[in-house]
């Protein structure tokens, strides 16, 4: 039998708010691509310090996700991983990173919440 493992980011609601306005100015000025879980931004010592920021704190309230940011030539790549049945948290994470998304995305109503069986 399994124990549940809760998945929940740890913002309350107004915090919530403002790493997404963060997170989404950063992808208005710096992003140039994004794919499932990859994101790459235009490479600046600025763009680096904000996105290591950015993943700082979404390591602390968000656990259980797995970043990594990596320079390849004049861009920088962030992967984000999520355990098995918790996707869905990393998807809307990326996706607030789009400026075409991160006003109007799901992400941006509440703190996603998901169960795990481990």
């Amino acid at each position: 039998m399994g124990t549940e493992l809760p998945i929940a980011c740890s913002l309350d609601a107004a915090a919530f708010a403002d790493r997404l306005t963060e997170i989404g100015a950063l992808g208005r000025e710096a992003l140039i691509g994004a794919e499932r879980g990859r994101l790459r931004f235009r490479s600046s010592g600025d763009t680096r310090a904000r996105l290591d920021a950015i993943v700082r704190a979404e390591s602390e309230c968000c656990p259980f996700l797995t970043f990594t940011v990596t320079d390849a030539g004049d861009e920088l790549v962030l992967t984000i991983a999520a355990p098995e049945g918790a996707e869905l948290v990393a998807d809307e994470l990326a996706a607030a990173f789009q400026p075409e998304t991160n006003c109007s995305g799901s992400r941006a109503n509440a703190p996603a919440q998901v169960s795990v069986q481990k």
